[in-house]
């Protein structure tokens, strides 16, 4: 899949430098709204040239619908991926087939709709967007390891970024080793607690375990808090509503050399 840096003529922009903003699982309604209500200036402020969304909890109740994905899009999302709970909405399999800026984890099994990676041509550069699943208790799938070879070894362009979608903090930090100098970041999502350890690896890709979660900050990832008590204390099913009040929108901005894919520069952010 051929998509590399493509200048027309003297006139297009030649950027070394681009910015690609991530954000972590976006949750429910208010989630949504309150993305709406920040991402715009931000992405003008700092410059933003491609901005990524976790959407994966973004439709009201769970999962990620239509409707959703849209109000995204519409908010200032450049490109959405999701995770274990990508087909909790049937009416989302068409839409992960029909829209390749939407993609689920790559090493699900070959028979679920839509893709796991995607890339866009932005005109001055080419961005590939990778969505992987973690196995340590996770749902079962396939090695995300394997899988990211797969992808690599059949795709050109230099600027990759990867969203690993798992629970375990070392086996973020095992994939992002394991892909460093390969990919341009690979960033953690799923636990929705934003990690104090963004760096640049040894090799030049940009790391964070996890980029946190955009929804109520009062909360237990996005969850009313006495829900989750009482299911960890009694253990009995729960359904899981999000949190009114205030929200904040976590995630982190990665600059990416395009010449030669690798980071160069990684900053965290929240905003309440």
């Amino acid at each position: 899949m051929p998509c590399g840096p493509r200048f027309l003529n003297n006139t297009d922009r030649k950027r070394i430098i681009m910015r690609i903003f991530a954000i972590g699982d976006v949750v429910s309604a208010n989630g949504c709204e309150f993305l709406r209500s920040r991402l715009p200036a931000f992405k003008k402020v700092k410059g933003v040239d491609f901005c990524i969304v976790n959407g994966e909890n973004s439709a009201v109740g769970n999962g990620i619908t239509p409707f959703s994905a849209e109000y995204l899009f519409d908010s200032g999302a450049d490109f959405i991926t999701t995770g274990n709970h990508a087909f909790r909405r049937k009416e989302m399999y068409e839409y992960f087939d029909s829209n390749a800026r939407v993609i689920r984890p790559a090493n699900f099994s070959s028979a679920a709709p839509g893709r796991g990676f995607s890339q866009v041509d932005l005109g001055f550069t080419c961005v590939t967007v990778i969505n992987l699943s973690g196995r340590v208790y996770m749902d079962s799938c396939d090695n995300p390891f394997d899988a990211a070879d797969r992808i690599l070894s059949g795709i050109d362009g230099k600027v990759i970024m990867v969203d690993f979608h798992a629970e375990a903090t070392a086996e973020k930090g095992a994939l992002a080793r394991y892909l460093d100098g390969r990919v341009s970041a690979v960033f953690g999502t799923h636990t929705h607690v934003q990690t104090n350890d963004a760096a640049i690896l040894p090799g030049g890709t940009g790391f964070i375990t996890d980029l946190g979660m955009t929804g109520a900050a009062d909360s237990i990832l996005g969850v009313k808090p006495e829900l989750s008590v009482n299911w960890m204390r009694t253990g009995m099913p729960t359904r899981f509503d999000a949190a009114d009040g205030p929200c904040r929108m976590d995630g982190c901005l990665f600059d990416i050399d395009n010449k030669t894919g690798l980071c160069t520069a990684v900053e965290p952010v929240s905003i309440e």
